[in-house]
């Protein structure tokens, strides 16, 4: 059972925490925790051996924490997750195999496309496909899409190479529940075609960055970057060739902090515990 706790930090918390779960005959796996002095905010990750009745905990957990303390109580750790795709297949034949062999950590409930490139492959792992093609009315369009996610129980949306800009409404729909890989080592290179502009840039360093999706464009809390080397040698096609392996990586380490309860969100900022 995972146990994830955010407060206002004070003297003795994780004595407190600690002393509580050993009441409960709770045996403490791992322990995560981090303070930000400057925010005077407390994080917390706890894993323990056995798993009760998660109300009667979260509880108890609040009788000693902090008021407005943010207290999540796991007892079954596999998400449920809704890809949502363009014509890109890196990311999202990553996510399917590690769908079908069970390690990915969630399960994907369905893939949605605006376009129907990627529709076989969904078809051979035996996952729902559901074609919606993007229309002039972007209204209409987010609606359609909303309709079908609310077909299935979610825990997060997979943005995987999904090459549309959200509107604000429908983000709304899904605080803190969207994930996005970008092709840029951000904030550097936001919005279209980061690799020309990387490439007319002559940098030395090109990466990509998993991030929660917000009101503003590539701009949300930032879960896993990485960069590999460039030189001058590389032309457009190349760096988008070497992206496309950085974007799987990253998007998979991103999904599996996400999905293992490892990352907080506060001030449009996160705090992972590794």
């Amino acid at each position: 059972m995972i146990i994830v706790i955010q407060c206002a930090d004070r003297v003795g918390l994780v004595a407190a925490i600690s002393g509580l779960l050993a009441q409960k005959e709770l045996n403490i796996i791992s322990m995560h925790e981090h303070v930000d002095n400057t925010a005077n905010l407390f994080f917390m990750r706890l894993e323990v051996d056995k798993t009760i009745g998660a109300e009667e905990l979260e509880e108890n957990l609040r009788e000693i924490l902090p008021a407005d303390a943010l207290i999540k109580i796991n007892p079954v750790p596999e998400k449920k997750i809704i890809v949502l795709v363009t014509k890109e297949y890196h990311c999202l034949a990553d996510i399917l195999v590690r769908n079908y062999f069970k390690t990915l950590g969630a399960s994907v409930q369905c893939v949605i496309g605006n376009h129907d490139t990627l529709q076989d492959i969904c078809r051979r792992f035996d996952v729902p496909f559901y074609h919606l093609p993007a229309t002039a009315d972007k209204n209409l369009y987010e609606q359609s899409l909303v309709n079908t996610i609310k077909k299935y129980e979610y825990d997060y949306l997979v943005l995987a190479k999904f090459m549309r800009i959200l509107s604000h409404d429908f983000v709304s729909h899904f605080p803190m529940q969207i994930i996005n890989i970008h092709h840029s080592f951000l904030p550097a290179f936001a919005g279209a075609s980061p690799y020309r502009q990387a490439y007319e840039r002559g940098v030395k360093l090109i990466g990509a960055t998993a991030h929660y999706v917000t009101d503003e464009l590539d701009e949300g809390p930032i879960i896993a970057q990485q960069i590999i080397p460039a030189n001058h040698s590389l032309n457009v096609q190349d760096m988008v060739k070497a992206g496309k392996e950085i974007e799987t990586a990253v998007l998979a380490k991103a999904l599996k902090l996400v999905f293992d309860d490892r990352v907080f969100v506060y001030k449009n900022k996160t705090v992972v515990l590794e």
